[in-house]
């Protein structure tokens, strides 16, 4: 199974999901797709508390040229990422690069996503089911 606490309703559903593949013997992983350090902190700090993944936790991070946290972009050692001992996810907001990225989105003119219509393009009926643990 592979989770993403983006898309499966934040961090406690995620811990959730997490319970219920350990009681039906089922293997777990994470992914989380165009993140920041916030987002990274908050996998990281999810996997740390998720006794049961059974792969390596999968992230796009390092291809993000941009970083909204204090300090900058967050540091891989040898392909892993320590968790901080820090109050709460352990990172700071860097609010004047927060502001630059945010006037960045709104003006590039791809504030929408839709993910059905990309889909669509390699299976004509694919449709978009919201789902949520």
């Amino acid at each position: 199974i592979l989770s993403d606490h983006h898309f499966w309703g934040g961090l406690r559903a995620s811990l959730e999901l997490g319970r219920i593949c350990r009681v039906f013997n089922r293997g777990l992983s994470m992914h989380s797709n165009s993140h920041v350090g916030i987002s990274l902190a908050a996998m990281a700090h999810l996997a740390a508390a998720t006794p049961n993944l059974t792969y390596a936790c999968d992230t796009h991070y390092p291809w993000q040229s941009e970083e909204v946290v204090a300090g900058g972009r967050r540091r891989f050692d040898d392909g892993a990422y320590r968790v901080t001992d820090e109050p709460g996810l352990g990172v700071e907001l860097d609010r004047d690069a927060l502001a630059r990225l945010h006037r960045q989105y709104v003006e590039c003119g791809l504030t929408e996503r839709n993910d059905e219509i990309e889909m669509q393009k390699v299976q004509p009926d694919w449709k978009f089911e919201a789902v949520r643990w």
